[in-house]
């Protein structure tokens, strides 16, 4: 009977350690625009992009966008006051999985050429 419950403990830790997944790692960039101006181009960046918008809150600077092909994107957005700025954090999920911050650059790019304020 002993045998049998440590097998059981053993298969469901190893269960338990696949369901953990890595946090997700957001790249930030601040902007010479102001938040609300930041945040209304990038969730429309999103949609140009072919992402389905989830859920955007102009007051919390928060919005969440995802492609509808396989694997599943997601973007997660955060636009706050910094300075007489902006500060974007983004990051991304691939199916469940967090995508590395640096594939987020040309994200961040892309939107600094939106807002015009590219070097």
């Amino acid at each position: 009977m002993k045998m049998r419950h440590w097998l059981l403990i053993g298969l469901l830790g190893g269960l338990v350690g696949c369901a953990t997944t890595t946090p997700l790692e957001p790249r930030e960039l601040v902007y010479a625009t102001s938040s609300e101006e930041t945040f209304r181009e990038a969730v429309e960046l999103m949609v140009e992009q072919g992402y389905v918008v989830r859920h955007a809150d102009l007051s919390l600077g928060r919005a969440e966008a995802s492609l509808a092909r396989w694997p599943e994107y997601r973007l997660q957005l955060q636009v706050s006051e910094e300075g007489s700025g902006s500060r974007v954090r983004v990051s991304a999920l691939r199916g469940n999985q967090p995508l590395p911050p640096y594939l987020l650059d040309p994200w961040l790019v892309a939107l600094q050429h939106k807002l015009g304020v590219a070097p």
